[in-house]
């Protein structure tokens, strides 16, 4: 564990304010999603109880006054089934060749199990790259219990630092925060002060619809739901929004389950997308969703290209 306030201190008794990027990876559900817009302050990723929620990477920008953090966002490391599995892979393949800090995140309410160990030993493969532990999830676990998940934790590899937190309670936010800002190098601030994600507009509006679908549906559909945004409309005469979404699925046996019956469900999907998308564009919006189906588009190149992977 690191004392808090490791970094500032670097960062304030050198003079040196240092900045740089660090990725959380993890298997699907170790709580990465929820642990950047912890650090952040906001809701730049999605989350979801289910897996492979996250689908590209996501950068998250963290202001402190002896650094500054770009924490990228990544797909949950697995086994792919699929073609777009495979192309989630990449995109942590990619994103960690770029950083200067991984964060393994592990759970500390479950066993560390052959796919946290599969992640672990991929991470051979970047040498150079400094190494912390994340136990996420502590909040969920009686304290006397978390001595022994640490000592589990440290025999993985030599970390730079193990660093147990909860996103959800706060719980040593800003000790990791601090960590990882004195783990960066010297360098000027990479981003503005009012920045927290580089996402574009529309590219988070069709994560929150994404996000309103994934609730309450079964295992399997998750990964077959995709959002693309045909317009966006700007109406001032009536200070409204007009977004014009298609909700993909690969079979029409799923459209109906998304629609619902007599649409019940899509209006569900409606009202939630909406509860997170006016306050992020700061007035009312219309939301206009089609569901439509792209036949096993996880498989098909052409559809995950016209689709955005």
């Amino acid at each position: 564990m690191s004392d808090a306030g490791t970094g500032e201190k670097a960062a304030s008794e050198t003079g040196e304010f240092r900045a740089g990027f660090v990725t959380f990876v993890g298997r699907p559900n170790a709580g990465k999603s929820t642990l950047m817009n912890a650090l952040v302050g906001e809701k730049v990723a999605i989350t979801s109880a289910k897996p492979q929620t996250t689908r590209r990477a996501i950068r998250g920008i963290v202001h402190r006054p002896g650094g500054q953090l770009i924490i990228v966002d990544t797909p949950g490391m697995h086994r792919p089934r699929t073609l777009l599995g495979e192309r989630l892979n990449d995109v942590v393949s990619s994103t960690l060749a770029d950083v200067d800090v991984v964060g393994l995140c592990l759970p500390a309410n479950e066993e560390i199990g052959p796919g946290d160990r599969f992640i672990n030993e991929a991470l051979d493969r970047y040498p150079r790259h400094k190494k912390i532990a994340v136990v996420t999830k502590v909040d969920r676990i009686p304290r006397d219990h978390l001595g022994d998940k640490l000592l589990e934790v440290s025999e993985l590899r030599d970390w730079a630092s193990i660093v147990p937190v909860s996103a959800v309670s706060g719980v040593q936010l800003d000790t990791l925060t601090d960590e990882l800002i004195s783990l960066m190098p010297i360098s000027p601030a990479l981003y503005g002060d009012e920045a927290v994600t580089d996402e574009t507009l529309e590219g988070r509006i069709g994560e929150l619809v994404r996000e309103a679908a994934l609730e309450g549906v079964s295992d399997e559909l998750p990964h077959s739901l995709a959002v693309t945004i045909d317009d966006m409309i700007e109406r001032e005469d009536k200070n409204l929004l007009q977004i014009y979404v298609n909700l993909w699925v690969e079979r029409d046996s799923q459209k109906g389950i998304i629609i619902g019956k007599g649409g019940s469900r899509l209006r569900e999907i409606g009202i939630k997308a909406r509860a997170g998308i006016e306050p992020l564009v700061g007035h009312p919006v219309y939301l206009a969703i089609q569901v439509k189906v792209a036949k096993e588009w996880q498989r098909d190149p052409k559809l995950l290209g016209r689709l955005g992977f």
